[in-house]
């Protein structure tokens, strides 16, 4: 007794070790290198985002591949996932659903891809996200809402986009102004278009610039309606101004023929004596 009292912590260690060997460890995508809670996938000529990532996965490196479209639900199985990079890839559309699940992310790098717009819906699941680095990509424009569904953003990085300083910019300009805090590299953002604004800041715009802007404009959707409803309701106008000369006419017509809808005077007189001879 005393013996087997003795060596029972060695042997308790032991089974540990045993038991944990035997344990299933979370798969790790033969493009990528996983340790503890990271899974490193760059520089691997990956096309699109590796299945059968680690479901304890907190940080994901997926830069420098040739990613070029993110589906819907692309990350949905890290719902731990804090830091995720897709820095240098060729990224140009983004799913509006691709992001669902990351509701716990704090860190997205989006840079050096070529992403021309993004839609506000896309970062809706990001309550979390803190830092968004958007540089260096092909945004002319980007909506204020994109940003403004992200409560606990307190970085972002827009440099390097070929920005067009017409109209469209003002909500953006707004932004940016009302968050200047937050813009890390608001000095480094230029105008690409028109050409007389090359290289000219758009922080150093000031609300007399936007005087001939309209507040508020027309969607497309609102110019197809227009181009839908303007020729009908035209048509429409034409053939009842044509229906109602009839009508004035018609009416005009039986004024003047009333035995149209007068009964006929009966000849009382001359028709007994007719008959008398």
């Amino acid at each position: 007794m005393g013996c087997w009292g003795a060596s029972s912590p060695a042997l308790a260690g032991l089974l540990v070790l045993l038991l944990l060997h035997l344990l299933p460890s979370p798969a790790c995508p033969a493009a990528c290198r996983c340790s503890a809670e990271e899974v490193d996938c760059s520089e691997r000529g990956l096309r699109q985002v590796p299945q059968g990532l680690p479901a304890n996965t907190s940080t994901l490196w997926l830069g420098y591949n040739f990613i070029t479209v993110l589906g819907p639900r692309s990350f949905l199985a890290l719902p731990g996932l804090r830091l995720l990079s897709l820095s240098h890839n060729r990224l140009g559309m983004i799913h509006s659903r691709a992001l669902l699940g990351l509701g716990a992310l704090q860190e997205l790098d989006l840079s050096n891809n070529h992403l021309t717009t993004l839609s506000p819906e896309t970062f809706l699941p990001l309550t979390s996200l803190a830092m968004l680095n958007l540089a260096s990509n092909r945004l002319g424009q980007l909506e204020p809402g994109v940003l403004g569904t992200l409560p606990q953003l307190r970085a972002v990085l827009l440099r390097g986009n070929p920005w067009a300083c017409s109209c469209d910019i003002l909500p953006l300009w707004r932004w940016l102004s009302r968050n200047r805090e937050k813009v890390q590299d608001k000095s480094s953002l230029l105008c690409r278009v028109p050409e007389q604004m090359n290289k000219y800041p758009i922080m150093a715009f000031g609300n007399e610039s936007f005087r001939q802007c309209q507040e508020v404009s027309l969607s497309a959707r609102h110019y197809i309606t227009f181009l839908i409803i303007g020729p009908f309701s035209f048509m429409a106008s034409i053939f009842f101004c044509i229906f109602m000369g009839y009508v004035v006419v018609l009416y005009h017509h039986l004024c003047k023929e009333p035995h149209f809808w007068r009964r006929p005077r009966v000849c009382r007189g001359r028709c007994s004596r007719a008959t008398r001879l």
